[in-house]
């Protein structure tokens, strides 16, 4: 735990004099507080893609109707993060983080009783509506709480999220397939307990701001040179498309692979889940030591390095047997999410104090875009099958050779203290 140096600043006449603490510090007990709500909150989100196996079956749904519910989940969340982010930076709002996972709340306890696919629908829409809530705000008190430790403070916080990620084929397991969709009443016990962490921080969050600190560090890096904005907008464009190809990778994983394995090996929807576990467990072991690899390394070389390595082993994935399936899921999960945190710290370089709008851009990209991939995937998969549209996929991280297309990180440092157009 950090142990933060406070500094007096002068009050207005008649009032208490406000501690100012020291940006420098990193707040571990905030970090790893914020990271265990993503956890909470990822966890529920991701138990939607994980019983599709499951609501395929108990409600005679189409591959295509699977792909809708996996995009109303996604696309609502990713409209709506740069929206909240946006206005978080113009109104930083502490109160939305215990808001967000409210919405989250509403969204389980709705689906423990939906017996439509209509029903189903507006569930998965208050799960994402929460999300939208709770990611922007969420990484931006990881940077208000990072010190000098960026990277490492985003890899933190997208530990957590990567972690519950992991977690929904297990908890799929242990209680849907027992329970079916009445399961999810025990997660609104996990929403309860995320929205009283949420006030804890929530109230941190509201002292930092107080103190103006914050204020005043946002201001000061809002400076970014004139001729070179053209240039950062090419980089953005750029950013979203990697983050776009990293997501409909990792949606038809997430999302389809099960299909396959069962389809392919006749595995049970037990059985086919801890695939996936393997994929989405490694993924946050990625995501933790991405974070730090690239403070030493670099962020354009750790997002380059992740996509570009693990396209041979993607490749090869639709032609493995199930031994190797699953060690070649462990691995493509380790190296892919390794940039996962990374790319937003990256997107932050790239608009310096505009945290909320960047941070709901690319992460609500990411789960806009699975969305989208998922469904496109759905459509695909009816009309053809599931093994060759496995096959399409695994050419997808090959794109990833445009991110030396990026600007690296010493230029972006550059541009933002004025010393290079």
């Amino acid at each position: 735990m950090s142990v933060q140096t406070m500094t007096k600043t002068s009050p207005p006449s008649g009032q208490q004099p406000l501690t100012q603490p020291d940006m420098s510090a990193t707040v571990y007990r905030i970090l790893i507080a914020i990271s265990l709500v993503h956890l909470f909150n990822d966890s529920i989100q991701s138990v939607i893609p994980a019983i599709f196996p499951i609501l395929k079956s108990s409600m005679h749904l189409t591959y295509t109707q699977i792909g809708i519910i996996s995009f109303a989940i996604n696309f609502t969340s990713s409209i709506m993060q740069p929206v909240v982010g946006w206005f978080a930076d113009r109104k930083p709002t502490p109160a939305l983080l215990p808001i967000g996972m409210g919405f989250t709340f509403t969204g389980m306890l709705l689906m423990a009783f939906a017996t439509t696919y209509p029903a189903v629908l507006l569930a998965v829409v208050f799960v994402g509506l929460g999300s939208a809530a709770f990611h922007p705000e969420g990484s931006r008190v990881s940077h208000m709480a990072s010190g000098t430790r960026r990277g490492l403070a985003q890899s933190i916080f997208q530990v957590g999220g990567n972690a519950g990620q992991s977690l929904a084929p297990v908890l799929t397991m242990w209680i849907f397939i027992p329970l079916g969709l009445f399961g999810s009443i025990w997660f609104t016990v996990i929403a309860a307990a995320g929205i009283a962490v949420q006030i804890f921080i929530a109230r941190w969050y509201g002292n930092r701001l107080r103190t103006g600190a914050y204020q005043k560090k946002k201001t000061q890096a809002r400076q970014l040179r004139p001729e070179v904005r053209s240039r950062v907008r090419f980089a953005i464009v750029l950013l979203v498309l990697l983050v776009f190809v990293r997501s409909w990778y990792s949606s038809s994983i997430s999302t389809f692979f099960s299909f396959y394995l069962m389809e392919n090996f006749h595995l049970s929807v037990s059985d086919a889940q801890v695939y996936i576990f393997l994929f989405l467990a490694a993924g946050a072991v990625g995501t933790f030591f991405g974070g730090p690899l690239a403070d030493r390394f670099g962020k354009r070389n750790m997002i380059f390095c992740s996509m570009i390595l693990a396209a041979p082993l993607a490749i090869l994935l639709p032609y493995a047997n199930l031994f190797w399936s699953g060690v070649l899921l462990a691995i493509i999960g380790l190296i892919v999410f390794s940039s996962f945190s990374v790319t937003v710290v990256y997107a932050q370089m790239l608009f310096p104090g505009k945290i909320g709008t960047v941070s709901g851009l690319i992460t609500g990209l990411a789960f806009g875009m699975g969305g989208l991939g998922a469904l496109v995937l759905g459509k695909w998969t009816d009309i053809v099958d599931i093994t060759t549209v496995m096959q399409i996929c695994s050419f997808l991280p090959l794109l990833g050779i445009l991110t030396y297309l990026l600007p690296s990180d010493k230029l972006l440092n550059r541009w933002s203290e004025g010393t290079e157009a």
